[in-house]
This record gives C-alpha cells, sequence and structure tokens, in this order.
C-alpha cells in the first residue's frame, strides 16, 4: 500500500497531468481530416427546449440571471454526461489553451521568475527579441512603460499580460542589471517559439537521450533537429522519454513513430459511429528503424504519448520501460462557435496495431475517472511489481504481437519492463520545499551571486555533472533560507529527503547555467528509470 507520503507526492503533479490530458485530447482528430458539417443545429426539438427553457428563465425568474454564463455551465454539464475528454471552451480561454500547441507565441522571448516581489530574468530564449537586445540571465525588470513593477506585489499573469502582444508591437522595458546598472529596452515583440522537446543530449559515448514533453505543432521538427546533433556526436542507441507526455497532436505523434518503424507497419487506426475505420502506416522515411530504441512512460503518459508507445510494441520494435500509461483513446473533434467559444466533441476511439483501444472505462462518473490515477498509488500499482501486474489493463482479451508477446488493452500501455516509482527518500517536509518553490529560488539566487566563477570553474556541462557539488556552508545556507521562505526544518525528514534535495539544488543549478539539459542531465543520471533502460541497452 501507498503511504500517505507517497500520495502526497502525487499533489505535486498529478493535478497538472489530469488537467493538461483533457486539455491536449481533441488533437487526436487532427491527422484524420474528419469532416466539419457545419455549425451544430439549432433545429432538433431538444435544443429547442433548452433554449425555450433558458429564454423562460431569463423572463420570469425571481432574480436577473447571466444569461450566457448560465447556458455555458448547462453546455458543460451536457458535455459532462457523455465522456471526459468532450468539452466546451470559452472565447476567453480558447486562445490560452490553443497556445502551446501552436508552437509559438507572440511576446519578448524570456523566462522569468518572481523574486523577492521582483520580476527577474532566467533566460533569454534564444533566437527572440530579448536575446538579439542582450537582455541577459539575472537582469531584474523594474518597470514596463513607465509602470513600476517591482515591490508591487505583481503576480505571473500580469507579467504574462504586460509583456506578451501582437507581433510587431513594441512595448517599453527598465531593467535593472548588477547594483548600480539601469537599462532602458524598447523591445520589439515577435514570434517565440515554445519547445517541445525539453531535453537533447548524450548520456553515454553510444546512448543518446531525447526528452518530449508534449506533441505540438512543430514536435517532429524539434525532434528531427535534436536527433540529427545527437547522430554527429555518435548516437547508436536512443532513449526517447515519454513520461508526462500528456498527447497534443496526432500528426506528429504519428510521425515520431514512423521514424522507427519499417515501410509499411500499421501505426494507428481510428473508428466511430459515424466515422469509418481510417489508418495510418509507416513510409520508408524513417531515420532509426530496426536500431535499438527505449521508450520510456508512466501514469502522465497519455494519448498521443500512448500511440508511439503503442505502435512500437504491437510491432515488435523496442522496449517500453516505466508503468502504465493514463489510458486515453478517445478522438475528439473541435467545432468552433459563433461567440468565438469552441466545443470539442469525442467522435472516434484509437486503436493500436493489434486492435487495442486502451482507453481505461469511464462508466462512472468524472470524479472517478480521474480519481483512478490516485488509485494507482493507494493499489500499491506504481510501487510494486506484483500489485502492478494485476492492475495492468482492464481488458481480458488478449491480444498478440507478430512475435508472440501477449498485450492486453482498456487501461493504457503496459511496460515491457516495469520500473517501481522510487519513495525511498520522499517525505512531506520534501513536497513542502517543492511545492514552495524553495530549491528553485535557492539555486537561481546562489548562480546569481556565482555565475562568472561557475562558468570559469566547470567548462562544460559534463565537467559540472561530474565534479560539482554544494559545499557544506552552502548547504547550511540552504537551510536557513528554507526557514526564511517559511518551510520549517524537520530533521528526520530532511536526513531522509538530504539526498534527493541536494540532487534538486544541482539540477536547478545546472539548469539556471545550461537550461534543461543541464536540469535533466543532472537528474536522470539517478533516475532509475533511466539507469534501467542504459541497461536494456548495453
Amino acid at each position: 500500500m501507498a503511504t500517505n507520503e507517497t500520495r502526497a507526492r502525487t499533489i505535486i503533479y498529478l493535478p497538472l497531468i489530469l488537467a493538461v490530458v483533457l486539455i491536449l485530447g481533441f488533437y487526436l482528430g487532427q491527422l484524420f481530416h474528419f469532416g466539419n458539417s457545419g455549425f451544430i443545429s439549432n433545429s432538433t426539438s431538444d435544443f429547442n427546449k433548452v433554449e425555450s427553457i433558458l429564454d423562460y428563465i431569463e423572463k420570469e425568474y425571481v432574480d436577473t440571471i447571466n444569461r450566457k454564463k448560465l447556458s455555458e455551465e448547462t453546455i458543460v454539464s451536457l458535455l459532462q454526461q457523455l465522456d471526459p475528454h468532450s468539452q466546451y471552451i470559452p472565447a476567453s480561454e480558447l486562445q490560452e489553451v490553443n497556445e502551446s500547441l501552436e508552437g509559438n507565441f507572440s511576446g519578448i522571448g524570456v523566462e522569468f521568475n518572481i523574486i523577492n516581489d521582483t520580476i527577474v530574468v532566467v533566460s533569454a530564449i534564444s533566437g527572440g527579441p530579448s536575446e538579439t537586445l542582450g537582455i541577459m540571465a539575472g537582469d531584474r525588470i523594474i518597470k514596463i512603460e513607465g509602470k513600476n513593477v517591482a515591490g508591487i506585489k505583481i503576480k505571473n499573469s500580469d507579467v504574462i499580460k504586460s509583456l506578451r502582444g501582437p507581433e510587431g508591437t513594441l512595448v517599453k522595458v527598465d531593467i535593472r542589471r548588477g547594483k548600480n546598472s539601469n537599462l532602458n529596452f524598447r523591445i520589439k515583440r515577435g514570434e517565440i517559439p515554445i519547445a517541445s522537446i525539453d531535453a537533447s543530449f548524450m548520456i553515454s559515448s553510444e546512448v543518446g537521450y531525447i526528452k518530449v514533453s508534449r506533441f505540438a505543432s512543430k514536435t517532429f521538427e524539434e525532434y528531427l533537429e535534436a536527433f540529427g546533433r545527437l547522430t554527429t556526436k555518435g548516437m547508436k542507441k536512443l532513449i526517447l522519454d515519454l513520461r508526462g507526455n500528456p498527447g497534443g497532436y496526432l500528426t506528429d505523434a504519428i510521425n515520431l513513430a514512423d521514424e522507427f518503424l519499417p515501410e509499411g507497419k500499421l501505426i494507428v487506426y481510428t473508428e466511430g459511429k459515424a466515422r469509418p475505420k481510417e489508418s495510418s502506416y509507416a513510409t520508408n522515411k524513417g531515420g532509426w528503424e530496426r536500431k535499438d530504441i527505449v521508450v520510456l512512460v508512466d501514469e502522465g503518459s497519455a494519448s498521443a504519448s500512448e500511440i508511439v508507445a503503442g505502435a512500437l510494441q504491437d510491432n515488435d520494435i523496442g522496449t517500453i520501460i516505466g508503468r502504465r500509461t493514463f489510458g486515453k483513446g478517445l478522438v475528439q473533434e473541435q467545432r468552433d462557435l459563433p461567440d468565438g467559444s469552441a466545443l470539442r466533441l469525442t467522435i472516434a476511439r484509437y486503436y493500436t496495431p493489434s486492435g487495442r483501444c486502451i482507453q481505461r472505462p469511464y462508466s462512472k462518473n468524472l470524479e472517478a475517472y480521474y480519481e483512478e490515477v490516485y488509485d494507482r498509488y493507494e493499489k500499491g500499482e506504481l510501487t510494486n511489481k506484483d500489485s502492478s501486474a494485476r492492475h495492468f489493463g482492464n481488458d481480458t482479451i488478449k491480444y498478440t504481437t507478430p512475435k508472440g508477446k501477449i498485450l492486453y488493452g482498456g487501461g493504457g500501455i503496459s511496460p515491457d519492463i516495469f520500473v517501481a516509482l522510487d519513495t525511498s527518500a520522499f517525505t512531506s517536509y520534501y513536497t513542502q520545499l517543492m511545492n514552495s518553490g524553495v530549491i528553485s529560488k535557492f539555486a537561481f539566487q546562489y548562480c546569481d551571486q556565482n555565475r562568472r566563477s561557475l562558468k570559469q570553474t566547470f567548462s562544460n556541462l559534463d565537467d559540472f555533472q561530474k565534479k560539482f557539488e554544494l559545499s557544506e556552508t552552502e548547504i547550511k545556507r540552504f537551510k536557513e533560507f528554507s526557514v526564511t521562505e517559511g518551510t520549517q526544518v524537520i530533521e528526520a525528514s530532511w536526513r531522509k529527503s538530504f539526498e534527493l534535495i541536494r540532487l534538486q539544488l544541482k539540477a536547478q543549478i545546472a539548469r539556471n547555467l545550461w537550461g534543461n539539459d543541464g536540469f535533466f542531465k543532472v537528474i536522470e543520471a539517478k533516475d532509475k528509470t533511466v539507469l534501467r533502460a542504459i541497461d536494456e541497452l548495453h
């Protein structure tokens, strides 16, 4: 059984996983070009009944109502009766929901944190307007359009609203660099790419690592760029990390799967009551066919991620390592409505090459559907191999691969090799540190004060990974810093979580110096799933 602390750990990331899985679901319909028969008709008797009731309420109800709000809540309630992934997106939210998957947005191109009530640049995005103008990590943004933004309890959402805007428009930003240097910039907003490849680097002389965080419109292009860079460094074996990837565009997922499958192999097919079966097959364009590959998955891998993993597993290509995936096998189609809102309706299911539908049951209610992911912790599925085997797949039907491997559907993709969730160093105290952002704040301040000396001491990321460790003095300073940030040190929990805390501090410092590659290279060096993948490839 999972402990309370194990369940607490899920609170750090599961709500985000569940929300993003819901939002990204509809993109599975993009490849198959399902017919759009125009706007939803309002001529049916059922729809007229709803309109009549709303008319009656608006005219006769004892108090004044907000008809638009009531109408939207009615639509939301209606869709919740169907399945967990059909949804209504209000006009006010649609752009933000779409943005991360469109692969870009318009802004000045900085990553930032709010530290000590001040907007601090973590990094200028490569190729963006801010990098071009020379804005640097550590710069403090103190004014935007002449308005003071330091020391006013500004929120992340307010910063984003101020700095983003239509491409080509100007925004005036005042920056403090160092103790006494004040700089003024007029920045022309431009198109800022949103990367979906979190990291790509060589783990050893032959093994490359690529982490895909979602399937956006430019994911496959990003993959090819990362792939090409690693092959020039001698990559002969590949670890493809899809853990925590909630899905996205089906087109890019199919293109990625095509990279690893011989020509003519089935990748995925979809079918629905009103939608005929449509299949997608591998072409002869794959760049990694019949070569060593391991795919990492977990309970946060959903939708398009499951298509890639299922396509390889069903065709006996590579090895799937990790834990059972989310289990999202429904296809949504979007209909845009006149007021700028949108309806995303489930119109088909997708199936892996062997015929598996990996969608898990949703007959009870939405709450039970999403609680099922939490239940896996409670039942010990994520920490115990035997328990995991009992829970893999809600479908009793057996499916067989060409080489005779037995598979099950109805509950996600079951990995070929199970790796338990490591909770040995996890405590509620560690959860507090992570949730409060204390570790990332300390790492940033440490780099802010020591950036030049760190770069001089460690010539590259590999050198840093091998040699860098925080001194006992700095560890003590971190403990004191955490208290000032409102997290009281619990000595027993500190001892239990110490190695994990130290690893996170080192990884966050590496991120400040070398970006996401720095963070993941440090973290994955101690990651048991990655280490198991390396063993499998050797």
